[in-house]
């Protein structure tokens, strides 16, 4: 960058009013990093005529090779908006932009989320020719959720003219049904939020809390509410070509003909877009266009104009009618412009001088986009935040920063606050400490006079010495040159730095200087109190206080950056509201965080990722002395990627988890060639499964009804489990959950998982938001209790725990009658409970029942909609409980009547020898029946509450096993646009993979299927490629996890019935799917498969001798 436009940058950082931190968001291919290239070029980075082509914001060689952007980044712009300077401010008129290019693909979704966190504002991108695509619908909720304004690109234009041959009329009422969707799903997500905030406040009202009342709703009461909307009238639509390098606003156009017609501007503007159109003989203009067979004002006035443009240089080639155009929009085009070979290089230049992309774009930015001074009250509480709690339970001080973040002060005395969003790796070779400045006058001119000698005693030394000494003469500048090169080029552990791209939100930071790091955990309550009057250098300088409070660091700035895509510039400093980069972290920010220099201020809450990582990998180093290379690559790559896990199994092997196929392949790559720089070993993907039961089946596998054959062993699924020393015993039973419940749980992980960390000692410190959308989880799943039927009701109030990971799918239920255990929810309701000397060994049944869950028996993978019933539990010999399980159970009433008397005689008995045994402790006494103390620490078959844990999982396992069992599947959602000629190509490829079509709509005014399908992940590797082949690259998908599907197959299904042996044959040797897929992982687990190699060998193979 050049030291004049350097300084102008730093001077403009320094005023919060003039920047616009911006991001570029779209569906894969819609021209994202095109539109990109025209607003670099408008800073004369890149030449106008390579924008579009050379693709700067790519700078991965992989970007370049695939065509599609992988990771964001960001770059600093200058826009003049008006020519007008004043004397005092010559920049009174420029503004900076900070742009941030992000990713359109799927998979690279997280990278989305990293680049709205740090924005003000988005610019929206939309294919003219594809619609609002899957994508576009998700970068909208991105922006949506972080609060951020959007203004709208439609973008492609030129392929109405010359792909679809629309004609203007056509185009227009096109254009508007793509602004219908896209206010469509902003109306949703608008409509959406209101209501949360109308019912947030309806549950007020019902408490009893004080608020005011109005005669108008949470919707109405919006004043700017409008703003959400795109609409052309409201300045915040753009149409344009990135590829020809044009684009427009409605304003750009009523300037022009206000004049010429007669019309007031301000009219003009906000009827050129609609039902609108000109009477000339009144030089009215007046509605119902379309009623009356009339040219709406914007095709008359706007698209007449473009297509005639289109017509006369690309289609017809008429030289004098695009000498015309050219006279009369008055441009002055380079004649070998007009003398290329090919049309659309003129086509282009005629384009962007008149309606120049750039302009159109950076004026609506700054337009249209907030300033950070304009950051709103809702935008700076979701910040410091998260919604378990309310603003208002923060520490006075906490709440005191929000003043800070509106104020946007960059004075000494605002705190600083910073908040990273992502690392990216950086050459050391690229650093500007590393990289030869450029060279002032002075020192040019210093150089040459050095030159000028060093040539004059060149040769006066060549006249006096022979040619060897020449040689050795000539060698010494080479030899320093490249000890110089030597400082330049560090060849530490790797080659790469990790930058950290920033955004600051208060206050200015300074270079060498010392700020604290917040850890997630970090609690500005408890450290305020004690370290209020510390400064980052004071903590760094007392041990003890750091080990107190391990979530705060003091750390110290390096170095400070300037973004400039592919390059750095070194800052001093960086003032509030600006997007930069920050050096010397990589130490302390694994992927994101927050800088303060003071200790109320909260952590940041985490960013919304709409993607998870559900592809993995297994690597290992091809040699294995490269091992400690593989470790410290897998760690970069966990640092560089905010999306990718890394972990490492329990069997010692290192697996990479990636959202994706095209994902996965990358994060290979950069392990490979990046990070750890080895040959490593990949091994087959692995796909997780999950393990669920099913209602028995009505029918078989030929349709044929499943009749009751009167089984005299059906005891409805009750197992017995009893622990290895016979002392303790209980009855359990497996039942699939109903699906919505399932739903409910599966939605709402993060939720339980708050639940289980909170006890009764915390509940004053629970927000009041928090309890209700605790409260509103369990009316939910009592609801959906009842809609399942008079079995389940009353369930969520016996719910034991979740799990696994005492979060997950599935509920372990509390059927014990005389053990009245506290309930899930006991955090948010507290009651007394009766003490039981039961509770001891109650973790053990969690503990066993979380371990049965986390690891099914089909193949080890974690359960899905399981309920585990408790139905008895009782110590001592066992006596009725042996005759359960042998004799015939048929109906609940008797499983009802056989417990509570079990309850009633052995469990009251087995509470009332352990409550004596309280009181009068002996060495010899039984704190179980037929139990001895002694025994239960030094018996041979280990402490109980072990024996317990174990016997539950055995007996959860073997529950699951007495019902029907079926394996669950992750499917993709596959959104797939392409046209009729390889429609029925597209049908096979989908078949062929098991995947199932839901939709296949067609666009209107358009010859585009929008093909709407589910895939399982299993079968999706290769896909886009085989897609791509089969349809000559005319169709390419996008994959996004959905959800869990059961494969309707049971997994050990065997023919039974007559029908089934003539459909299937006697060994049913064909593919069965569950069957395949459980087979695959037990075998990469290591487990049995029961598969024979050769079934009969004994069998004569070969009755004949070739001759």
């Amino acid at each position: 960058m050049k030291l004049e436009t350097l300084k102008e940058v730093r001077q403009l950082q320094s005023q919060p009013s003039k920047i616009r931190n911006i991001c570029i968001l779209a569906h894969v291919d819609h021209g994202k990093t095109t539109i990109a290239d025209s607003l670099v070029a408008s800073n004369g980075i890149i030449s106008k005529r390579n924008a579009g082509k050379i693709r700067y914001m790519d700078s991965r060689p992989d970007e370049q090779e695939r065509g599609i952007t992988m990771k964001s980044s960001a770059i600093t712009l200058i826009y003049d908006k008006s020519s007008k300077k004043t004397d005092n401010n010559p920049s009174s008129d420029h503004y900076l932009i900070n742009l941030i290019d992000s990713p359109g693909h799927v998979d690279f979704s997280s990278e989305v989320t990293t680049a709205v966190r740090l924005c003000d504002g988005a610019i929206v991108v939309v294919d003219v020719v594809e619609g609002v695509c899957p994508q576009t619908q998700a970068v909208l909720q991105q922006s949506w959720l972080e609060n951020i304004r959007p203004i709208l690109v439609l973008n492609k234009i030129d392929r109405l003219i010359s792909q679809l041959k629309m004609t203007p009329i056509e185009a227009y009422y096109h254009l508007i049904q793509i602004l219908e969707q896209m206010n469509l799903f902003t109306n949703q997500l608008f409509t959406s939020n209101a209501m949360e905030k109308l019912s947030s406040e309806t549950d007020k009202e019902s408490k009893g809390v004080e608020i005011n009342s109005y005669d108008w709703t949470v919707i109405e009461d919006e004043e700017d509410h409008k703003n959400i909307f795109f609409s052309p009238d409201l300045g915040n639509v753009i149409f344009a070509s990135a590829l020809d390098g044009w684009g427009f606003r409605l304003g750009d156009f009523t300037h022009l003909y206000a004049t010429k017609l007669g019309v007031e501007e301000e009219i003009l503007h906000k009827t050129m877009w609609g039902d609108y159109y000109i009477n000339m003989k009144a030089k009215r203009i007046m509605k119902g266009a379309q009623s009356n067979g009339k040219k709406p004002l914007f095709v008359q006035f706007v698209l007449d104009n473009i297509w005639s443009a289109y017509d006369a240089v690309l289609e017809k080639k008429d030289a004098a009618m695009t000498e015309k155009i050219i006279k009369s929009l008055e441009l002055s085009i380079p004649p070998r412009d007009t003398r290329h070979k090919d049309p659309r290089v003129l086509l282009q230049a005629i384009m962007g001088l008149w309606l120049p992309l750039s302009n159109a774009i950076l004026d609506t930015v700054t337009t249209c986009l907030p300033s950070p001074l304009e950051i709103s009250d809702e935008r700076v509480q979701q910040l410091m935040c998260n919604k378990s709690q309310q603003f208002s339970s923060l520490p006075k001080e906490t709440q005191d920063l929000k003043k800070d973040f509106q104020a946007c002060s960059s004075s000494s005395d605002a705190p600083v606050i910073v908040y990273i969003s992502k690392m990216f790796p950086m050459d050391k070779t690229s650093l500007p400490q590393n990289r030869a400045r450029p060279l002032t006058d002075e020192e040019l001119q210093h150089r040459r006079d050095e030159a000028r000698k060093r040539h004059a005693a060149m040769q006066q030394e060549k006249l006096q010495s022979i040619s060897s000494e020449n040689d050795n003469l000539a060698a010494k500048p080479l030899t320093t040159n490249l000890s110089g090169t030597a400082k330049v080029t560090v060849n530490d552990e790797n080659d790469y730095v990790f930058i950290a791209v920033a955004r600051i939100f208060s206050g200015t930071l300074r270079k060498n200087s010392t700020v604290f790091f917040l850890g997630p955990k970090h609690n500005p309550g408890e450290a305020f109190s004690e370290l209020c009057s510390l400064s980052p250098e004071e903590f760094q300088s007392r041990p003890e206080l750091q080990v107190n409070y391990p979530h705060i660091i003091a750390v110290h700035i390096k170095d400070l950056y300037l973004l400039m895509g592919r390059e750095l510039e070194a800052l001093d400093e960086v003032s509030v509201g600006n997007v930069f980069g920050i050096g010397g972290l990589e130490s302390i920010v694994l992927k994101s965080g927050t800088l303060s220099s003071t200790v109320a201020c909260p952590a940041f809450t985490d960013m919304f990722f709409d993607t998870s990582p559900i592809v993995r990998v297994a690597v290992e180093p091809a040699n294995a002395c490269d091992m400690n290379a593989l470790i410290t690559g897998l760690k970069l790559l966990n640092q560089a990627d905010p999306c990718v896990e890394v972990r490492v199994q329990e069997t010692g092997e290192h697996v990479i988890i990636a959202a994706g196929e095209v994902h996965l392949q990358r994060c290979i790559d950069d392990l490979r060639e990046r990070y750890g720089k080895i040959e490593v070993n990949v091994s087959k993907p692995i796909v997780p499964f999950r393990e669920t039961i099913v209602l028995p089946p009505k029918v078989d596998m030929v349709n044929e009804s499943i009749q009751d054959q009167g089984d005299d062993d059906d005891n409805n699924g009750i197992i017995q489990a009893s622990t290895i020393n016979r002392q303790c015993h209980l009855l359990l039973r497996a039942a699939p959950l109903p699906g919505e419940v399932a739903e409910i749980l599966h939605q709402n992980q993060q939720h339980l998982k708050l639940l289980d960390s909170m006890t009764s000692s915390s509940q004053c410190a629970l927000s009041g938001s928090a309890k209700e959308t605790f409260l509103a989880i369990k009316q939910k799943l009592k609801e959906e209790f009842e809609k399942a039927g008079p079995e389940w009701s009353g369930a969520e109030n016996c719910i034991w725990c979740f799990g696994p990971r005492r979060c997950g799918p599935n509920i372990l239920l509390n059927h014990v009658k005389c053990y009245n255990r506290p309930s899930v929810w006991q955090p948010l309701e507290p009651s007394e409970q009766e003490p039981s000397k039961l509770v001891e060994f109650d973790n053990s049944i969690v503990t066993g029942f979380q371990l049965a869950t986390l690891a099914g028996p089909l193949c080890e993978e974690p359960m899905h909609g399981v309920c585990i019933i408790v139905e008895d539990w009782w110590y001592g010999e066992k006596t009725k409980s042996h005759d359960l399980t042998q004799s015939t159970v048929n109906t609940e009433e008797n499983i009802d009547s056989v417990n509570k008397s079990l309850s009633q005689t052995a469990l009251s008995d087995s509470i009332q020898r352990m409550e004596s045994e309280k009181t009068q402790p002996s060495k010899h006494t039984s704190v179980i029946p037929g139990f001895d103390s002694v025994q239960l620490q030094d018996s041979n078959y280990g402490p109980l509450s072990g024996q317990l844990i174990s016997s539950v999982k055995d007996g959860c396992r073997r529950a699951f096993q007495a019902q029907p069992q079926r394996l669950m599947a992750a499917m993709y959602s596959c959104e797939i646009q392409a046209n009729m000629d390889v429609l029925g190509k597209l049908h096979g490829v989908l078949a062929k993979r098991y995947g199932q079509i839901l939709s296949d709509d067609l666009m209107e005014g358009t010859a585009i299927f929008n093909i709407k399908a589910v895939l399982p992940v299993i079968e999706s590797f290769g896909f886009a490629e085989d897609m791509r082949k089969k349809t000559s690259g005319l169709a390419s998908p996008q994959l996004k996890f959905s959800h869990w599907e059961v494969i309707p197959v049971d997994p050990f299904w065997v023919p039974t019935t007559e029908e089934e042996y003539m459909h299937y044959g006697e060994k049913a040797d064909a593919e069965n799917r569950a069957r395949v897929y459980m087979n695959q992982v037990r075998k990469r687990k290591g487990l049995s498969t029961n598969e024979k190699i050769v079934e009969f060998a004994e069998k004569q193979r070969t009755l004949t001798k070739n001759k």
